[in-house]
């Protein structure tokens, strides 16, 4: 794929729309969508989850997630100014390859905005169980130490209250939204910042980082370990970035304003959390490690400390370095920060909803909206199905695979459908144009497939049985034309989905993160390419690991130029992007 295209034309591209939502949302506004979704529960989970997988070197995975994240999130600036389109990440996919990507990718982006309100929810009455009076909203598991844990008793009841507190709040408006979103955000950035000053200035313990936690790479398996991080709560904790595109469709200026909300909330969230894991790691009390077996072992101790940790890990290490004033706050904030993700993506799921409903998959009920420019019956279906993902992942840590996994897929629409624009349609105006975008397009697809990889066999055939669901709910709204602008399926430029989503599921189970590779052995793949045990390429522990990275790359790659080869002819482009831009400005 080249860059190399004609010049791009001048103001009359730029996309002139108007969905029927209010459009009062500006720079700052963008940003902090972006960030209030970034800075959720990931800060107040993802450092534990990370440290007692890999020990220290669980900081080479903060920094690898956040490669990833941010070529993805660069791919997203490119494609949202693009098309400002509310519900962008679900639509992206439909104008490039047709109405069954757009349906794939759609669900997929629902599913995944859908079930991040009620893990922050989890996230908020977890850490209100480290309170007197709410002990028992959650209880942590008694064999899995700072690993596990379930939501109990009146914590449903707890958890039912904010999600309902969503509703009423995206009920009022977009505008009161932003307002109250701008005053959370700053609030959310300032307390684990000054979390991390507090901690690497006076609480920070250098021998945790080596032979006292068990070295800085905790085992001969640490590779391995490392990937699993990614799955295990860092991926989750990076994402967000694309709810600036979400809300494209009620931006005010969105060719200026949303590449560079994307692409600054990245930045500002990347060196948050990275920050507060070697702020976490530094500041456990070393008597903690030494008692408990180290990193790994904290992850599995009945210790009281450990399932201390498992209700509120920032909360229990300050309360142990007796820093009473910033548990306080922590607490505090542990409400509000994942509140504020929580309602951020409650409006995110409506958006998404209006956006598929647009596209002709889902009944037209989506795109109903109030006086005050509010999809109130997306809304409501998104906080009951929220509320159902409560009763099968009672917990952060259950919930996050299952999101995690969802998110990536989602976002692995957009690498390809920006390959197929570049070819499509290169004379539409971008206020943001990707740099080598030959390369870094396949680059963050094949980053997503292998995030899709780590997360394991578990996960991945979880995320294809809501996948089947979707298809199941959209073929029934075709069946009962509950939208008559259901667009015909375009099956000729769709194939490659099918052949990807098998592929990856081959290599899922055939990886050390299929069924007994990630508990224990190298999975099938040891028995296939170190021939039953022998290593042929000499790279130890982690030789079957290598393969599976090198395997999944390659197969990634051909898909990504299969989908590209596969896309829609222009003239049928022309048709998608009408909702977006003048039929004489979308025909060049």
């Amino acid at each position: 794929m080249s860059d190399v295209v004609s010049a791009p034309q001048t103001a009359p591209q730029q996309p002139q729309l108007d969905e029927g939502l209010d459009r009062e949302v500006g720079f700052l506004g963008l940003l902090w969508a972006s960030e209030t979704s970034i800075i959720g529960s990931g800060w107040l989970f993802g450092a534990l989850g990370a440290a007692v997988l890999a020990g220290p070197s669980a900081i080479i995975g903060w920094v690898l997630g956040s490669v990833i994240i941010l070529i993805l999130a660069l791919v997203h600036a490119e494609l949202g100014g693009l098309f400002p389109v509310s519900g962008g990440t679900s639509r992206f996919p439909h104008y490039a390859y047709g109405s069954f990507a757009g349906a794939t990718f759609g669900w997929a982006s629902y599913l995944q905005a859908a079930s991040v309100a009620p893990i922050e929810v989890l996230a908020a009455v977890q850490y209100l169980s480290t309170a007197h009076w709410a002990r028992n909203f959650f209880v942590a598991s008694a064999s899995a130490g700072s690993a596990g844990g379930t939501l109990h008793g009146w914590g449903y009841l707890a958890a039912g209250i904010l999600m309902l507190l969503f509703v009423i709040i995206n009920i009022i408006g977009i505008r009161l939204f932003a307002r109250i979103n701008n005053a959370i955000t700053t609030w959310k950035v300032a307390i684990p910042v000054v979390t991390i000053l507090i901690l690497l200035i006076g609480h920070f313990h250098s021998q945790n980082f080596g032979h006292l936690g068990g070295g800085f790479f905790t085992s001969t398996n640490a590779f391995k370990n490392i990937l699993l991080t990614l799955p295990a709560g860092i991926i989750f904790s990076l994402l967000g970035f694309e709810q600036a595109v979400q809300l494209g469709g009620e931006s005010r200026n969105p060719g200026r304003d949303l590449p560079r909300a994307v692409i600054l909330s990245i930045l500002i969230g990347a060196a948050i959390y990275i920050l507060l894991q070697v702020a976490f790691i530094g500041a456990m009390k070393p008597s903690v490690l030494a008692t408990n077996g180290g990193w790994l072992g904290l992850g599995t101790s009945k210790s009281a400390v450990a399932t201390n940790l498992a209700k509120g890990p920032f909360f229990t290490l300050v309360s142990i370095a007796g820093i009473s004033w910033l548990a306080t706050l922590l607490r505090i904030d542990a409400v509000v920060s994942p509140g504020g993700t929580g309602l951020m993506y409650t409006t995110a799921s409506a958006r998404l909803s209006f956006g598929l409903s647009k596209n002709g998959f889902v009944p037209t009920a989506f795109e109903e909206v109030t006086a005050a420019k509010v999809p109130v019956f997306g809304v409501i279906i998104a906080t009951l199905v929220g509320i159902l993902f409560l009763l099968p992942f009672p917990s952060w840590a259950k919930l996050v695979g299952i999101v995690t996994s969802a998110s990536v897929f989602m976002y692995a629409g957009a690498p390809v459908s920006l390959g197929a624009m570049r070819k499509q349609k290169p004379n539409l105006a971008r206020p943001y144009r990707l740099p080598t975008a030959w390369f870094l397009a396949p680059a963050a697809f094949v980053g997503a497939c292998w995030v899709i990889l780590f997360s394991g066999w578990q996960t991945y055939s979880t995320l294809v049985i809501a996948l089947l669901f979707g298809y199941a709910l959209i073929w029934l709204s075709y069946l009962f034309k509950l939208n008559p602008g259901a667009p015909k399926m375009d099956w000729q430029a769709a194939w490659w989905i099918g052949g990807w989503i098998v592929g990856m599921g081959v290599i899922c189970y055939i990886s050390p993160f299929g069924p007994g590779g990630i508990l224990g052995g190298g999975g099938i793949f040891k028995h296939v390419l170190d021939l039953g045990g022998t290593d042929p390429t000499h790279m130890g522990a982690n030789a079957s690991v290598y393969w599976s990275i090198v395997i999944s790359a390659a197969f990634s790659l051909i898909v990504y130029y299969w989908a590209v080869f596969m896309r829609l002819p222009d003239s049928k482009v022309d048709e998608y992007v009408r909702d977006v831009y003048p039929p004489s400005i979308a025909e060049h």
